[in-house]
């Protein structure tokens, strides 16, 4: 990216320490072309460490853990055989490709760039950064769907208000992914979580409940952090440092809305209304078509339409795109509807093209095992250190291990399956509750999410950047997404310090500490 700062101003020193990291970053091959090196550097990796016997033993299963080569016959047949599975289950692809299959036909509609207009022309313009940060925090109750909607969305605001793209897109990115496990709602990441960290509680202590709720009242805090947190970096740190946006896209006219356009937006809040009472119709009542009834514990996991958000998406895309295309007179045959699909689906050639190979490297790395024997040898680590009388220090080990360990395994979810089985049994048996070493590990998750390019969503956010900096490479978001990443380690583990120090509870029936007889271990 082409520097906008003058001649006689010198940049910072952490501002040069960015270049530096973004033309290091960029200076590596293309994205698709790394993603190919790397798959093939674990290939090698595997080998070396298959042929040194490298092996750890899970502490929690006793089960032993070895690194597996890929270079011999049965690594190639396996190569042979998964190829297309893996790039077509790469958990991303399905969601990005329906999701914008239905958001396409709002967009080619004209309502994205209408709904752009009205909120920019109705909301205070020194609300915006903190608006776009906190949807991006709220949007993780959503699943995904801030991943593809709300971050070029966000670019796009900022564009017409004059201010750089990427900004917003960054602002966005670290509301959505940065701050992933804050939120003021219960989302699904909080049962799934809850649910292998009460697994693992109950290795130390049987009967032990973990509820969905066992850090809501930290992560609802935490959500003002990572708003004001966002806002501060982005103003101080990010939009000074890309400067005024000097590239070829065109910004959407901040004009007044037409007649047309508000009859057509009227007919989209039509639809809104009538899809909100569908829903409610389909959740509320016992029988519901929108509740399972083989799902009778948990509320979230009972509703169809939490767990299976995309197909909504979709329809919601449709529909909204229909209702406001018929109202504004810019929809008037079906043929325009398949038109605004299929010009969607040309922009995601280049995403296309770097899922396949991300998708190779992600499912080599974990056959190889390597991410696992990574997770175990630093949690000996953790564990050699000693810290067990001192419980912040103990707290903040756990969360810089999280980030770290952040960087090589994507998934929240498949991390806490392997971690909390060693770390919740290890942390109760000196007294600290499930709860807290949940909240710490989710800290250290997040915070690392927005810098790593093995985060399933990295390349999307990418290939979205790309559409405003044509040269926009993985050390470009790297170095813009780093003061983000740096801040919300700070601030949130600071909180996380403050919480201890006061002895407040995470959530609701979730001290920060366990009873003498809680914490013995079971005979």
């Amino acid at each position: 990216m082409p520097s906008t700062h003058s001649a006689a101003v010198r940049p910072s020193r952490f501002n040069q320490f960015l270049a530096v990291v973004e033309r290091v970053g960029n200076a590596l091959p293309q994205p698709a072309t790394l993603f190919a090196c790397l798959a093939v550097a674990v290939l090698l990796l595997s080998a070396f460490f298959a042929a040194r016997g490298t092996e750890v033993v899970n502490p929690a299963t006793g089960e032993v853990v070895r690194s597996i080569s890929l270079l011999n016959l049965e690594g190639f047949h396996r190569i042979v055989a998964q190829t297309l599975p893996n790039f077509i289950n790469f958990p991303p692809l399905g969601v990005v490709i329906v999701c914008l299959l239905g958001i396409a036909v709002a967009e080619h509609a004209g309502l994205i760039g209408a709904v752009v207009r009205l909120l920019v022309l109705a909301s205070p313009r020194s609300l915006v950064t903190p608006m776009v940060v906190f949807a991006g925090v709220m949007s993780n109750a959503g699943g995904d769907v801030g991943y593809v909607l709300l971050i070029p969305l966000s670019a796009a605001i900022f564009h017409t208000l004059g201010r750089h793209p990427l900004a917003g897109l960054a602002a966005a990115f670290c509301g959505v992914s940065g701050g992933f496990s804050a939120n003021l709602l219960v989302s699904t990441i909080d049962v799934l979580l809850a649910g292998l960290s009460q697994s693992a509680a109950a290795i130390v202590s049987p009967g032990y409940v973990v509820t969905g709720l066992a850090n809501y009242y930290f992560m609802a805090v935490s959500t003002a952090i990572i708003v004001l947190g966002g806002t501060w970096v982005t103003h101080r740190f990010v939009e000074p440092r890309l400067g005024e946006y000097r590239g070829e896209a065109k910004a959407e006219p901040l004009v007044p809305l037409s007649a047309d356009e508000k009859r057509g937006l009227w007919c989209a809040l039509g639809f809104l209304l009538l899809a909100a009472a569908a829903v409610l119709v389909g959740l509320l009542p016992e029988g519901g078509f929108l509740r399972d009834p083989q799902q009778t514990e948990n509320p979230i996991l009972r509703s169809y339409f939490v767990r299976h958000l995309v197909p909504f998406i979709f329809i919601a895309g449709v529909g909204f795109g229909l209702s406001y295309g018929i109202g504004a007179g810019t929809i008037r045959r079906d043929r325009e509807v398949v038109k605004g699909m299929e010009k969607s689906m040309a922009t995601l050639g280049s995403y296309l093209v770097l899922a396949f190979f991300a998708s190779q490297f992600i499912a080599y790395f974990n056959w190889t095992n390597l991410g696992i024997i990574t997770a175990i040898e630093g949690a000996a680590l953790i564990q050699s250190l000693g810290l067990e009388d001192m419980p912040i220090p103990l707290m903040i080990a756990l969360i810089l291990f999280s980030a770290f360990i952040n960087l090589f395994m994507g998934s929240a979810s498949a991390k806490w399956a392997l971690l909390a089985p060693i770390f919740v049994p290890m942390f109760m048996l000196v007294g600290f509750s499930p709860e807290l070493v949940q909240a710490a590990y989710r800290v250290g998750d997040s915070c690392t999410n927005i810098i790593t390019p093995l985060m399933s969503y990295f390349p999307l956010v990418l290939t979205f950047a790309q559409r405003y900096d044509k040269s926009a490479g993985i050390g470009t978001m790297i170095a813009t997404m780093l003061p983000y990443s740096m801040a919300f380690l700070a601030f949130w583990t600071l909180l996380l310090v403050i919480w201890i120090a006061l002895g407040w509870p995470v959530g609701i029936n979730a001290p920060l500490y366990l009873s003498e007889t809680i914490a013995q271990p079971t005979p």
